[in-house]
């Protein structure tokens, strides 16, 4: 039976793909408490001892603010752990899949970008997510590069919707930022083409992202609706949108950042859910969770 190593598996897209790699094989899931990533020889020794077919790299370190004052930790994380992986892969015969981010680019496009347009972080967390990438190239390992944005989900840490679902119980009114644009992605929808991917071997740089785009503001006045669709009691009455000159972060973010998802649409031979729809589904097991 095929041997998959799946890292980062408490992760948003690590629990949905401790579901959708299982029909491919045995699946070896393990998260920060049993395994630190940034040791590299217990990472090397695990690799070996293993012995795994596929890896996959659904960790990272995704604190894009802490990451300005932590540039040392996000790039053992991001950029060391992935080298090093591709490097016990390619010795192994393993086949490697990383996830990685729209903010690979700055956001002064204005349609969604392609996997061969030029990349210009505008911060740490863009800047170590993209030395991973090249790192990995670079080894000639048999790799799958996914970028992919705006992630949330049911499980996991905080992510936007779970934190409006909490403000909009605590709230009456919020501000959203209006002028930020990309595609919400749900981490079952990304764990679902992976495990359609990885049977095909694709190797090289792919986007997937929910289709479809929205700001932010968007994307929190359909969680609401949806949410109160699905008899959420909500305090929030009020969202209003706010440049994001007014609602200053450490770290900067790009402007635009829907990615085109037609190289992995033909590889998978079907278009991916609109964002919209996903969230629903989303929201669906959510409140099946407990979660409002």
């Amino acid at each position: 039976m095929t041997k998959l190593l799946l890292l980062g598996a408490q992760g948003q897209v690590g629990q949905e793909l401790q579901q959708t790699l299982a029909p491919l094989g045995e699946v070896v899931a393990l998260d920060r408490a049993q395994l630190d990533l940034t040791q590299e020889g217990d990472l090397r020794e695990f690799l070996h001892s293993q012995a795994p077919a596929v890896v996959v790299n659904a960790a990272a370190y995704t604190a894009v603010d802490r990451a300005e004052q932590e540039p040392e930790l996000a790039e053992a994380v991001n950029a060391r752990v992935p080298q090093i992986l591709a490097e016990e892969s390619q010795t192994l015969g393993a086949y490697l899949i990383h996830i990685s981010t729209d903010y690979v680019f700055d956001g002064q496009k204005n349609s969604p970008y392609l996997e061969t347009d030029p990349t210009a972080p505008l911060g740490v967390y863009g800047e170590s997510k993209l030395a991973g990438e090249r790192a990995i190239l670079k080894t000639g390992a048999e790799a799958l590069i996914l970028r992919t944005a705006w992630v949330y989900g049911v499980y996991g840490q905080g992510n936007f919707v779970k934190t409006m679902l909490r403000l909009g119980k605590e709230r009456r009114q919020l501000k959203v930022v209006v002028d930020q644009v990309g595609s919400p992605t749900w981490a079952k929808d990304i764990a679902s083409a992976l495990a359609r991917l990885i049977p095909q071997r694709a190797t090289g740089i792919y986007h997937f992202t929910n289709s479809g785009a929205a700001s932010w503001y968007d994307f929190a006045t359909a969680i609401f609706a949806e949410a109160r669709a699905l008899g959420a009691v909500l305090e929030v009455k009020e969202v209003l949108p706010i440049p994001t000159s007014a609602y200053p972060t450490p770290a900067r973010r790009p402007a635009y950042s829907v990615l085109s998802w037609e190289k992995t649409a033909a590889a998978l031979g079907a278009y991916p859910p609109h964002w919209r729809e996903s969230l629903r589904q989303m929201l669906v097991e959510a409140k099946a969770e407990g979660l409002f």
